[in-house]
């Protein structure tokens, strides 16, 4: 399996409106391949605007606000491709899109990297943004697992919230939460 890593990633429209979503990139020589489902912001902006800035946070509040539709985080134009970083990134990486390998329901961009910049030092993790992060995962992919799947994994990441979570992963916990009890509550249980 390759290595994925968790980021917020940003495009551009065709009208140059900048899209924030958090994503994972898999890791390929000399660059990242960017897979995003169909239908989604991020695949339409790829194909209109061929570049992208992956932006290494450790702000999970940022991760959860983009999947309850919180989007408005603050950027700033990237340097050397046509695009935005992210203002609480530690580090971005700045990408142009190399070739597409088309698929019906993930299209994998394969991108070069242009340009890389630290911007603050990374302190480390605490359990909590990691569970934040697993949440996420969870969140944004309601509608391809098992609500057991969901619930049974909540419980087991909550402990680390619990136990090791700051204000902000405390708030981008309760966002998840209520994002995944809202779906659940729409959506009835099989008979």
């Amino acid at each position: 399996m390759p290595m994925i890593r968790e980021c917020i990633v940003t495009t551009l429209s065709e009208e140059g409106k900048v899209h924030i979503a958090p994503l994972g990139l898999i890791a390929e020589e000399g660059g990242w391949i960017i897979a995003p489902f169909r239908p989604s912001t991020t695949l339409d902006n790829l194909s209109a605007t061929p570049f992208a800035v992956a932006n290494f946070t450790d702000d999970v509040l940022v991760f959860a606000g983009c999947l309850v539709g919180r989007r408005d985080w603050p950027t700033r134009a990237s340097t050397h491709v046509p695009g935005a970083v992210l203002e609480g990134a530690l580090t971005h990486v700045e990408l142009a899109v190399a070739h597409i390998q088309h698929d019906e329901q993930r299209p994998r961009f394969h991108c070069r990297v242009v340009h890389e910049a630290s911007h603050a030092p990374f302190k480390g993790f605490n359990r909590a943004q990691g569970a934040v992060i697993e949440a996420a995962i969870l969140a944004s992919r309601l509608h391809m697992l098992p609500r057991e799947k969901v619930e049974r994994e909540l419980g087991y990441l909550q402990i680390a919230v619990e136990k090791t979570a700051g204000p902000r992963e405390h708030e981008a916990w309760r966002m998840l939460v209520e994002k995944i009890e809202d779906h659940y509550k729409q959506t009835p249980p099989p008979s």
